[in-house]
């Protein structure tokens, strides 16, 4: 695992949420995957912060959407965050894994566990609803669901955790572009490299 050291492009990344913090968006980005027709699909989720020390980004989904089979399909996906304040663009591309609850890795699960407390009540609430995509009934639940706050995770959270093997960052102030690409040493750590290019 690489360490925050070595990420180059997270120092940018962590400096561009800082420095757009103020806005309503700035936790929100892309992210796109490929059916198994093909077909691309994306849709806006929130960056739930890096696993530990790493390079890993974390979001929480629903393990009954649409893109947990795309994933399931293809597990490579791209996101793509875009700062309106500060005028940069990461796209960054990697492998997801999806830790939902039959994963038989036990860290992964304590990792899931930590993502399920660390969201908002309202945000577990979710998970308990219909299931997404599906036609909506004409006549709601009369009884909205409850929850325990000390309750684990519901069987439909997803952790998906993407670890990044290329980085596009794109500063359209400074009209400046950079593209990092990571390879892994032969002791097993991810080691980064960074090229210049044309914005």
């Amino acid at each position: 695992m690489a360490s925050s050291a070595t990420v180059p492009w997270k120092q940018l990344l962590l400096n561009s949420l800082q420095s757009n913090s103020h806005l309503k968006h700035f936790s929100y980005f892309q992210l796109a995957t490929v059916g198994s027709n093909g077909r691309p699909s994306n849709r806006t989720v929130v960056f739930r912060g890096f696993q530990e020390d790493g390079d890993k980004i974390q979001i929480n989904t629903d393990v009954r959407t649409r893109k947990i089979e795309d994933l399931k399909h293809c597990p490579f996906a791209e996101i793509c965050w875009y700062f309106t304040d500060s005028w940069e663009q990461f796209r960054i591309n990697g492998r997801v894994d999806i830790v939902d609850g039959s994963n038989p890795n036990m860290e992964k699960l304590e990792q899931r566990e930590k993502a399920w407390f660390a969201s908002s009540l309202k945000s577990r609430l979710q998970y308990l609803g219909p299931t997404p995509g599906l036609p909506s009934p004409s006549e709601q639940p009369s009884v909205e669901p409850s929850l325990d706050p000390s309750t684990g995770p519901s069987d439909a959270f997803c952790l998906l955790v993407l670890d990044p093997d290329q980085v596009d960052y794109l500063n359209l102030k400074s009209n400046y572009r950079v593209s990092f690409t990571s390879t892994v040493s032969a002791g097993g750590s991810k080691l980064w490299t960074s090229n210049k290019i044309n914005p």
